[in-house]
């Protein structure tokens, strides 16, 4: 129960990175690594990309997934599934770490979707930014893609800064867990697409 309180607490905060690199995210990674700011003032940034399947049912049920975070279908990291996926949406993000649980408070910063059209890709991503009282400053996209050969792509894209003591000591962790993150909600993505195929 304090749990799901102190998520409510923090839905008051405000975004704790430069607004200047809000919506960063839907870029590239290549743009994100050709801006020469986010290097200059501190940013890392960290990226997965998966195949999940192929055709446009596995990309509607990848989408699907991501509407009712199931790339979150872990069990040290969880969002509520309930959150709905809108922008400015603010929600907690519940990690087990050395401490019992640990809650980063986000805020859904956009919501991007290209439809299908003949021979054309079609995507599903959305993108959020750390609070005040999240350990990290930055933002992270997840997405998902059908391309021209018809096959189906989950991508993590992130770039974040330490924010807080703890970080500023264990940054390398941090950084191992990102990666960590990255690779377990791919893994969770791929459990669930292929779980569900009829």
């Amino acid at each position: 129960m304090w749990l799901i309180t102190f998520c409510h607490v923090t839905r008051s905060g405000t975004f704790n990175y430069d607004d200047k690199y809000k919506g960063a995210t839907a870029k590239s990674l290549s743009s994100l690594k050709a801006d020469v700011g986010l290097s200059k003032d501190g940013f890392l940034l960290n990226e997965a990309r998966v195949l999940v399947g192929s055709g446009i049912e596995t990309f509607e049920k990848s989408k699907s997934a991501l509407k009712s975070w199931r790339h979150f279908g872990l069990n040290w990291a969880f969002v509520d599934p309930k959150t709905p996926v809108q922008q400015g949406v603010k929600f907690c993000v519940c990690v087990k770490e050395f401490f019992p649980w640990l809650t980063m408070p986000l805020q859904v910063v956009y919501v991007n979707e290209t439809p299908k059209a003949k021979n054309r890709r079609a995507s599903f991503a959305f993108g959020s930014g750390t609070l005040h009282g999240h350990l990290l400053a930055g933002e992270e996209r997840f997405s998902v893609e059908i391309d021209e050969n018809n096959q189906v792509w989950y991508e993590v894209l992130s770039f974040s800064k330490p924010a807080h003591i703890l970080s500023f000591l264990g940054y390398p962790y941090v950084m191992l867990r990102q990666k960590h993150f990255a690779n377990e909600s791919s893994k969770a993505m791929l459990k669930h697409i292929h779980s569900s195929k009829s």
